[in-house]
């Protein structure tokens, strides 16, 4: 699903604006369009996929929302604290992306466990600590199975519960650039260099639209 919805995206992304000759990013998944009729007439308009309202615990046992993200662009993922195969190395690459626009208001992370049994708040602290986070720019979430499952499927992030799998879950290792409308503009693997600096370029693009 993924590579389908990147296909897509490399074929439509807008390389020029008429005024500023400035790249700009796709926005990424299905599109609607829709007809309707404005003062008697009728107008085709694109609805584009968003990433619906929430409600997390943070790593602070503060309860945190869709809102704290607005006018923002974030990057998101999914991972658990006892990972033992992609989170360490997706974790220390989205690290890069947080030391260099640390303290930048304009950007967050956003980091969801799927280990809903495990990982409480106190965990995610003590998690977050040692992997260098100094502030709330980076936040690191827990909430119920259904509200962490049923959104990462928002993001386009695969979860699943896995007893055969090592760690006892299984899951995407994306890291998903989100704009202030909540829509999805890049999806990278985590996992990878050089797509972890392709991430970090197409932050700047993306920060860029909003100046």
């Amino acid at each position: 699903m993924i590579r389908n919805f990147l296909a897509v995206a490399a074929a439509t992304i807008v390389f020029l604006s008429c005024e500023s000759q400035a790249p700009k990013l796709p926005i990424i998944g299905d599109r609607e369009v829709i007809e309707k009729v404005v003062d008697g007439k009728s107008v085709v308009d694109t609805i584009y996929p968003a990433i619906p309202d929430f409600k997390f615990l943070n790593q602070d046992s503060v309860l945190i929302s869709n809102k704290d993200f607005d006018n923002k662009i974030y990057v998101a993922n999914f991972f658990f604290t006892h990972c033992p195969s992609i989170c360490p190395t997706m974790q220390r690459n989205l690290l890069k992306a947080y030391q260099k626009y640390k303290g930048n208001e304009a950007i967050a992370f956003l980091s969801h466990s799927i280990d809903f049994k495990y990982d409480h708040p106190h965990v995610l602290k003590s998690y977050a600590t040692k992997l260098g986070v100094e502030n709330d720019q980076w936040q690191f979430v827990t909430g119920s199975k259904a509200d962490i499952y049923g959104i990462s499927d928002k993001y386009l992030i695969f979860t699943k519960e896995d007893e055969n799998v090592a760690g006892g879950y299984d899951h995407s290792g994306y890291l998903v650039l989100i704009d202030h409308n909540k829509h999805i503009r890049g999806v990278y693997d985590g996992t990878n260099d050089e797509e972890t600096e392709k991430l970090l370029k197409e932050i700047d693009i993306l920060l860029a639209e909003y100046k």
